[in-house]
C-alpha cells in the first residue's frame, strides 16, 4: 500500500468515526449511554487503524512521525475523552446543584496532576517544536534519558511510540477541561449573563446558517478542530434561538445544487470585498 492510499483510508476512517460520534450525540439518550456507544465505535475504528498500519511501511522517519504525532492521537483522544466522561458521569452523586458543582470542580482539579506531571512535554508539543520528534514519535527508539511512562512496556511496540499516547491525553484532557468548565458554570449564572445582553436572532435563511456552520467545521475553527459537528450545531441553536432540524438532509440538498453550491459563502465574500473596496475610496 502506498502513502497516498494509506492516508486516504485513514482519512475515511476518521470521517466515519466523527460521523458516528455526531449521530450518537444527536440522540436524546443520556450521556452515559452515548459515551458507551461512542467508546464501542471508537474501539472498533482504532482496531481498523491498527490493521491498516500493519499493511503499510513508512517511507521515511517524517512519514512515521506524522502518523504518531498527528494521526493516531486524534483517534485515541476520542476514546480517552469519552472514557473519562463516562467515568465522571456514571459516578456523580445524586445531589443538589451546589454539590454537583463542587464535584465537577474536583474532577477539573484532577487534570492539574497530568499537566504538572507532563509540563515539559506539553510545552514542547504546544510550541510545535520538532527537535525531539525522532525520540518521541519513532517506534523502537526509546531514550531512557527522557521521561518515559511507567506503562511503556504494556504498549504494543508496533503501534506505539514513547509519547504518542501522551499527545492523545493532551487532546483528550483539553476537551475534558472544556466539558467540566461548562458543567461548573451554573445555569443561573449563564441565564443572568445572557439576559444582560440583547438577544441576537438569525434572520437569514436556515440553509445559509447550515452552510456556514459546515464550512466552519470543515475549516476546524472550533476547539482546534476537535469540536464535534453536533456540538457546533447545538451551540448555534442555543445561541441564536433557532432550530436547524435535520441539517444532514439540508446538506444533501446543498450538494444537489447545479450551480454555486456554496452560494451563501459566495455572498459573504462578495459583500466583504465590496465593503473593503468602499473603505479604500
Amino acid at each position: 500500500m502506498n502513502r497516498e492510499n494509506f492516508r486516504k483510508k485513514v482519512d475515511q476512517l476518521w470521517k466515519e468515526l466523527t460521523s458516528s460520534v455526531d449521530q450518537i450525540n444527536r440522540s436524546d439518550n443520556d450521556i452515559v449511554i452515548r459515551a458507551e456507544e461512542i467508546l464501542m465505535e471508537t474501539d472498533l475504528t482504532i482496531r481498523k487503524l491498527k490493521d491498516l498500519l500493519k499493511q503499510y511501511k513508512f517511507l521515511d522517519w517524517s512519514d512515521e512521525i506524522f502518523f504518531f504525532k498527528k494521526t493516531k492521537p486524534q483517534f485515541v483522544a476520542i476514546y480517552i475523552y469519552y472514557s473519562k466522561v463516562l467515568a465522571i458521569e456514571a459516578s456523580k452523586p445524586y445531589a443538589d446543584a451546589h454539590a454537583l458543582k463542587a464535584y465537577y470542580e474536583n474532577e477539573r482539579g484532577n487534570l492539574l496532576y497530568f499537566y504538572n506531571e507532563q509540563k515539559e512535554f506539553i510545552s514542547y508539543y504546544r510550541r510545535k517544536s520538532t527537535y525531539l520528534d525522532k525520540k518521541y514519535f519513532i517506534r523502537f527508539k526509546f531514550d531512557f534519558k527522557l521521561k518515559l511512562s511507567p506503562e511503556l512496556y504494556s504498549y504494543d511496540e508496533g503501534f506505539s511510540t514513547s509519547h504518542d499516547h501522551i499527545v492523545s491525553q493532551i487532546l483528550a484532557n483539553d476537551l475534558l477541561d472544556q466539558y467540566l468548565t461548562d458543567k461548573i458554570d451554573s445555569k443561573e449564572v449563564r441565564k443572568n449573563s445572557i439576559t444582560q445582553m440583547q438577544n441576537m436572532e438569525w434572520t437569514a435563511p436556515k440553509v445559509a446558517l447550515i452552510e456556514l456552520l459546515y464550512s466552519l467545521h470543515q475549516t476546524k475553527c472550533f476547539n482546534a478542530g476537535h469540536a464535534d459537528l453536533a456540538e457546533i450545531f447545538r451551540w448555534a441553536e442555543n445561541s441564536l434561538h433557532i432550530s436547524l432540524g435535520n441539517y444532514h438532509k439540508t446538506l444533501s440538498e446543498i450538494r444537489l445544487r447545479k450551480t454555486d453550491r456554496t452560494k451563501f459563502l459566495s455572498l459573504l465574500t462578495q459583500n466583504m470585498d465590496q465593503y473593503l473596496s468602499d473603505l479604500d475610496e
